[in-house]
């Protein structure tokens, strides 16, 4: 028997020694990544903990705040849904109470989670149930919803950021003042002229900006438009190197690349700002 664990315990050994050794090993320059930062030093971090399981949600959430993050937020469970208010605002109260003294945002995006659940209808009496509850990113096409939040619970000054690049101005229209979307990476700028343009109530060169935008997201669905794409049209603009998407996604390939590129060229109000 003692020969028999021996045998184990050197086997084991062996092989914790092979993958110390196979490991690659960390060679030439590495680079220490800049934190950017406002003139005040005011920097501002929220981490994503939304997971399928509630535990592993938990955990996320506890060190996101150990590790002094300036807020959390977390989509709902998509495998097992919640399929009404009561149930999702259990999980997310059972997330956020991890985290106790920094802001908590839900991630509303029924497009990928499934979950359709009326934000209008989530936002009543959450308070009550999640005290840090702060606001929502939402990234759902239901104008109607979002603007019924914007109306209701503005004085309750909770954060709606929208999240659905394409339809921004419609929800600035609707009293949006923030969003958070992946095309701002490289249309940033001129979403951001759309912005001014529709604070300096020029509402026809808000319109130009969003029928621009929109033209060429329009294009770029039509050739299949995700993660893998966003990274390809980022590395391209900015010749650094974004690297492949995790699977299953696959790599956006080279036709889409150069298509994409030649119609950001070809649209002046995009190209005038381009991601350098």
């Amino acid at each position: 028997m003692l020969s028999t664990q021996a045998s184990v315990s050197g086997e084991v050994a062996r092989l914790r020694s092979s993958a110390m050794a196979s490991q690659k090993k960390l060679q030439g320059l590495v680079a220490a990544t800049v934190t950017p930062l406002t003139s005040d030093g005011l920097e501002h971090v929220i981490i994503h903990v939304g997971a399928l399981s509630l535990p592993e949600s938990k955990e996320l959430a506890r060190h996101a705040a150990e590790i002094g993050a300036s807020g959390i937020s977390a989509i709902a469970p998509f495998f097992f849904k919640p399929t009404n208010k009561g149930a999702l605002v259990a999980f997310l109260r059972e997330v956020a109470s991890e985290a106790p003294h920094i802001p908590f945002y839900y991630y509303h995006i029924p497009p990928l989670t499934g979950v359709k659940i009326c934000i209008e209808d989530l936002l009543d009496g959450i308070k009550k149930q999640i005290p840090t509850f702060q606001g929502v990113k939402y990234s759902d096409t239901d104008l109607l919803d979002f603007a019924q939040c914007m109306d209701k619970y503005n004085k309750e000054q909770f954060l709606l950021l929208y999240g659905v690049d394409e339809q921004l101005l419609s929800a600035l229209a609707v009293g949006a003042t923030g969003a958070v979307g992946s095309t701002y990476n490289y249309l940033g700028q001129a979403n951001n002229m759309m912005f001014q343009a529709y604070a300096n109530q020029d509402f026809a060169l808000a319109r130009k900006y969003q029928f621009c935008i929109g033209e060429f997201l329009s294009f770029v669905f039509k050739l299949g438009f995700g993660v893998a794409q966003t990274k390809a049209i980022m590395t391209s603009l900015s010749g650094i190197p974004m690297g492949p998407p995790r699977l299953p996604l696959m790599s956006a390939s080279e036709e889409f690349i150069t298509k994409a590129k030649a119609k950001l060229d070809s649209l002046p109000f995009l190209t005038t700002y381009p991601a350098k």
